[in-house]
């Protein structure tokens, strides 16, 4: 009886570790070049933006976290006053810091 009962416990722990452990989905956000993946369509957000930030941040020599640059918008006009002109993140950094007129 007692090696019965001792099984029955091994075999719900094993059932209660395979269940809290298992591969639940992870949800992820999809960034590609500034665009993020929204039901099935591409769209520009804050996020995806500031990842592209640190990314061309990276190829300049900066080393610079997407999360620093989300949590510090400070530290991404400072990055912007270096690498802002650049093409791929041009409208990114003019949200932060404005060259001439202020979009409406």
């Amino acid at each position: 009886m007692k090696r019965k009962c001792t099984s029955i416990v091994w075999a719900s722990a094993a059932f209660a570790l395979v269940t809290m452990s298992g591969g639940g989905a992870e949800a992820r956000i999809a960034c590609s070049n500034g665009y993020q993946l929204v039901q099935g369509a591409w769209l520009a957000t804050p996020y995806c933006q500031d990842d592209l930030v640190a990314q061309v941040a990276h190829q300049y020599g900066f080393s610079a976290s997407a999360a620093a640059i989300r949590n510090n918008p400070n530290y991404k006009r400072h990055l912007c006053r270096f690498i802002g002109q650049d093409i791929r993140i041009k409208d990114s950094c003019d949200l932060v810091s404005p060259h001439g007129r202020v979009p409406f």
